[in-house]
């Protein structure tokens, strides 16, 4: 008998060994998926987005923004900025250098640590990406080049942290699954701050500022569709009941983020433009990124009609009122709505995935307290990063010649469209 039972126990400790921290290959699979979707979103999907609504003189030159981004984005990430976001510490992660002690055994979770890391760098990338709408046809391209690179180690890398990488002193228990404050706050903060330092562009407010192509905005906010399935359901890091919840509820924010945005442009100015289905959904994305791992249906209409309509209101009348230039308004769509679906992560639970102990008020608490210390701290470090890099390049700021000829051929040497 005794031999027997020791037979049996030869047989089962090894799939008990397996069976603690093991590389399930269906969330791997998901998550290489998961992760190209996300990549779509910055080079092509934000890059044809913000490049149909700037002017046809500045075109390339804001679609290059989104591609230096995630160029450098890359690169910095690799280097530190994963070790800061998710290295061991409390206010910023340390022992990561360049990935060290990283290997293609090392997992995170059920998934190889290396894919967790490429990942994470692609919401890095996308996140300084869209502060760029704040800031372009003025900056410097070799400005925004240096200020991609410092802004993540600086600003996107500890937010990072405090949220998701184990910074307990900052970190006050928000809800936030897949980058409410940690991207969008963060990077519609960072935008409207350097907007404001950079200036108004010529001739803003008094001269018409045509976008250069709807169809290429229209386009790209699709691809920004399709991306944000990888963006919040990949965010689960498994493939599970969680990421498919989140999968769905994506798509219907974004659906009602496009009908709330045209009825207000309908009830506004009688008309709903293509411009502003295209925003409309986008705002519905970002309403709905902090709460897709834990809203129902009901509050993923709720969250992205609100988004929609708020969305709309914001550029059409808060943005006045600041007299910003913001420049493809980053802030009043991802920091403006972000705040609005920060909020209503705490306030939109499916019943089905609530803790027994729920609290909504406790939950609002820890909500807000995370939107202030995004809104400060991304503040006043972004405005530090970009007096560093205007230094570097000899001021931040195109000169008059360049802003009046378009930075595609003073910059580039290259137009939109050659006729």
């Amino acid at each position: 008998m005794k031999l027997k039972f020791l037979a049996l126990m030869a047989i089962l400790l090894p799939v008990a060994a397996m069976a603690e921290d093991t590389l399930d290959t269906g969330d791997t699979a998901w998550m290489l998926v998961a992760t190209a979707f996300v990549m779509l979103m910055t080079p092509a999907g934000l890059a044809l987005f913000y490049g149909g609504m700037t002017r046809s003189k500045n075109v390339l030159n804001t679609m290059g923004m989104s591609l230096i981004a995630f160029a450098v984005g890359t690169l910095v990430w690799v280097v530190a900025g994963y070790s800061i976001a998710f290295g061991a510490g409390d206010f910023f992660g340390t022992g990561k250098i360049m990935l060290d002690g990283i290997t293609d055994k090392s997992l995170t979770g059920t998934i190889p640590e290396l894919l967790f890391v490429a990942f994470q760098g692609t919401f890095a990338a996308i996140a300084v990406a869209i502060a760029s709408g704040s800031m372009i046809e003025r900056v410097k391209f070799s400005t925004f080049t240096i200020f991609v690179a410092l802004w993540i180690l600086a600003v996107y890398a500890p937010v990072t942290h405090w949220a998701w990488g184990g910074g307990e002193t900052l970190n006050f228990g928000e809800m936030d699954f897949a980058g409410g404050t940690v991207v969008h706050i963060n990077a519609g903060v960072a935008g409207f701050v350097v907007a404001m330092l950079l200036g108004k562009r010529k001739g803003y407010g008094t001269s018409a500022m045509k976008p250069f192509s709807p169809v290429l905005s229209v386009l790209g906010a699709s691809l920004l569709w399709f991306g944000w399935f990888g963006f919040n359901a990949g965010s689960e890091v498994a493939a599970d009941g969680v990421a498919g919840n989140a999968f769905l509820i994506t798509n219907v924010a974004a659906a009602l983020g496009v009908i709330g945005w045209l009825i207000a442009e309908q009830i506004v100015y009688k008309k709903a433009t293509l411009i502003g289905g295209a925003s409309g959904a986008v705002a519905g994305l970002v309403a709905i990124t902090p709460a897709s791992g834990s809203a129902g249906v009901t509050g993923a209409l709720i969250i992205g009609l609100v988004g929609g309509i708020l969305g709309f209101i914001a550029v059409a009348k808060l943005k006045k009122m600041f007299k910003v230039d913001d420049s493809l308004d980053a802030f009043w769509i991802h920091g403006v709505v972000g705040i609005w679906g920060s909020i209503a992560t705490a306030i939109f639970i499916a019943p089905y995935l609530m803790a027994d102990d729920y609290s909504m008020g406790t939950q609002l608490v820890a909500q807000f307290k995370a939107i202030g210390l995004t809104i400060v701290y991304s503040a006043i470090v972004t405005a530090i990063v970009y007096f560093i890099a205007a230094a570097l390049t000899g001021g931040g700021r195109v000169d008059e010649e360049t802003e009046f000829k378009g930075l595609d051929e003073a910059t580039h040497g290259e137009k939109g469209i050659n006729l």
